[in-house]
């Protein structure tokens, strides 16, 4: 496919070097160019502006928040030309993979329905080396047609997809609620460790003994060697963005009045490592909350 992607941060150079790798002929664009400079090297074309990224058969936008989200899709005026619904041919797809708000999702449906195009969310589960590796998993929503046509991209980027029908916002509400369950698992795992390690016990014998026996998951494996380790730097996925994350799915869970207890208790975890001059750890390093509540330790983000 003819397709651009929007966005070169941890996630979208990993995809965009995995499209290429894919055969499909690829049009990058980030606002600062020195990161496509790699990706040139490989056989990527590299936009000048947004429209630029938008005269194929599709677009991908994998972008941080909401706010450069809309800022890309809509213009930096907030007006439809410059951006990508101001771009994008009539029939061509916009993808959109960032983890955004269920209310922008339905935003940019309405807008690319009114302009003729089309409009899919492919949300992506995976920390930077699994889009690296071409190992995300893919949660699709949009049109039968829309998605079916975007198949040979997820196939590039993911190790498998999974669809959840014609409604794109509802792969968003499922990214979110993923985010959310990793989250959790965070806080318990650092609840646990803590609890072990005050009563002098190894943590990293300790996690050898859960993802050996009941808890044998990657995402037990992978933060609970981070929480173990206190390998907070650099990080895979900013604790600002797991922030936001944890925003987004306390915001859906109010409109569909649904109480979410844990993502409330989260959200404070993570307004006490912002507290703390923790911005740039890795979204793990709130596990170390319940350390410093248990006395074991000055706060990971503590100057």
């Amino acid at each position: 496919m003819k397709v651009g992607l929007i966005g070169l941060g941890n996630m979208g150079s990993g995809m965009a070097a995995n499209l290429l790798k894919g055969g499909h002929e690829v049009t990058v664009y980030n606002r600062t160019p020195g990161k496509a400079q790699s990706l040139a090297e490989q056989g990527a074309r590299v936009a000048a502006q947004v429209a630029d990224a938008c005269q194929g058969d599709a677009v991908i936008t994998i972008l941080a928040d909401d706010q450069a989200v809309e800022s890309v899709v809509f213009g930096d005026a907030g007006a439809s030309s410059g951006g990508v619904v101001g771009s994008l041919a009539r029939g061509a797809i916009h993808v959109s993979s960032s983890t955004i708000s269920v209310a922008l999702a339905e935003k940019m449906t309405a807008a690319h329905a009114e302009n003729g195009q089309r409009f899919v969310s492919a949300t992506v589960f995976g920390r930077p080396e699994a889009a690296a590796a071409a190992k995300l998993f893919v949660t699709v929503a949009g049109a039968a047609d829309a998605v079916e046509e975007c198949m040979p991209l997820f196939e590039s980027i993911g190790q498998r997809s999974f669809r959840f029908g014609e409604k794109p916002s509802a792969a968003n509400l499922i990214k979110l609620s993923g985010n959310f369950l990793i989250s959790t698992v965070i806080e318990s795992l650092g609840e646990a460790m803590a609890l072990v390690a005050k009563a002098g016990l190894d943590q990293h014998q300790y996690l050898d003994f859960l993802t050996s026996s009941l808890f044998n998951a990657p995402i037990y494996k992978t933060y609970g060697g981070l929480i173990a380790g206190k390998k907070f730097e650099p990080a895979g996925f900013v604790a600002p963005l797991g922030f936001k994350d944890n925003r987004l799915v306390l915001a859906a869970a109010e409109t569909l009045h649904v109480p979410l207890p844990m993502a409330s208790l989260i959200y404070n975890r993570f307004l006490t490592l912002m507290a703390h001059g923790g911005q740039s750890l890795d979204w793990s390093a709130i596990s170390q909350g319940a350390a410093e509540d248990a006395g074991l330790v000055g706060f990971a983000g503590g100057k």
